[in-house]
């Protein structure tokens, strides 16, 4: 089994998560090539100031889907709220047309959702744990 590791001066690790984040009552304000863009461009830049690694993020008119590597050290609920916070005030700042498609003045949902993914499957990982300190010939 191998694994692209990430590597500390204490720790070695291999952290990818899958973040899904929905538009306030699914309203589809991300149909503009220019709003997507802008958002896609305000999470890099807080992933930077995180230091994230961003892997892909693709949206659909109402959500957003991203896949991102970090270290163990990350405040997760910080970083979301933060890329939800800023991005909804650039988003609304340069697209006031966006306002209209909401109800009152929120842009994201309260709620997501995220999970961590690995670089193999669970029942590999599975099989692979199951197997440590057994004969390799058996």
């Amino acid at each position: 089994m191998k694994y692209d590791l990430d590597k500390d001066s204490h720790s070695v690790c291999s952290l990818q998560y899958h973040f899904v984040q929905c538009v306030k009552y699914r309203r589809g304000a991300l149909v503009n090539p220019l709003v997507v863009d802008l958002l896609k461009t305000k999470i890099h830049q807080i992933s930077e100031t995180f230091e994230v690694d961003v892997l892909n993020i693709e949206c659909d008119k109402d959500h957003f889907h991203m896949i991102f590597r970090t270290k163990p050290t990350l405040d997760i609920p910080k970083y979301i709220n933060t890329i939800k916070t800023i991005s909804s005030r650039e988003i609304r700042r340069n697209f006031p047309e966006v306002k209209q498609l909401l109800l009152k003045d929120a842009f994201w949902s309260r709620s997501y959702f995220i999970a961590s993914t690995g670089q193999v499957t669970l029942p590999i990982l599975m099989k692979y744990v199951e197997n440590q300190g057994k004969d390799a010939t058996n």
